[in-house]
């Protein structure tokens, strides 16, 4: 039962530290297909946010730039927000940010349901991305883990075959 305390609250944002938007804007544009919401460029602090979604995702239209653009941006669900410190990009020595999966362990990854991992892999093939999992390797067949320019891991999973490895796994049900 949903508490009446919290029941307006929603999850609208994930944050990945990016080195380099130049690198990392097309990579999730143009790779895995979303779009740019809109970008806020905070110069006093030199970083930049930018904020993708899936467009079959979200809510109402997109008003023009101001307040209540601002507003729609962070009423959206699921949307992906990217830090850029400025400088990271020319920063020889930076070695990039921790994605998580190295020691000590943190975040894991984010998830995009697609309906067909095979075809999605396909094309990840084309267009040359790094994976961490194949779609049959390992135990866990039918999903995939990609990496972003960052290194960070997407998982990639149909609803079904999710469905289909959970329950075969999972004892009880």
């Amino acid at each position: 039962m949903t508490n009446t305390n919290t029941q307006d609250y929603k999850l609208t944002q994930t944050m990945l530290r990016i080195k380099d938007p130049a690198v990392s804007i097309p990579f999730y544009r143009d790779v895995l297909g979303m779009t740019l919401l809109d970008r806020y460029d905070f110069d006093s602090m030199e970083f930049s946010l930018y904020f993708l979604a899936y467009e079959n995702g979200l809510v109402g239209e997109p008003p023009a730039a101001g307040p209540a653009k601002v507003v729609w941006v962070f009423n959206q669900i699921g949307t992906i927000e990217l830090t850029h410190n400025w400088g990271t990009e020319a920063d020889n020595d930076f070695g990039g940010y921790h994605s998580g999966n190295e020691e000590p362990k943190g975040f894991g990854h984010i998830g995009i349901t697609v309906p067909d991992v095979y075809a999605a892999c396909e094309r990840f093939d084309e267009l040359g991305v790094e994976y961490v999992k194949r779609p049959d390797d390992g135990a866990m067949k039918g999903l995939a883990f990609i990496k972003d320019p960052d290194g960070y891991w997407i998982e990639v999973l149909s609803a079904e075959g999710t469905s289909n490895i959970i329950t075969s796994a999972v004892v009880g049900n």
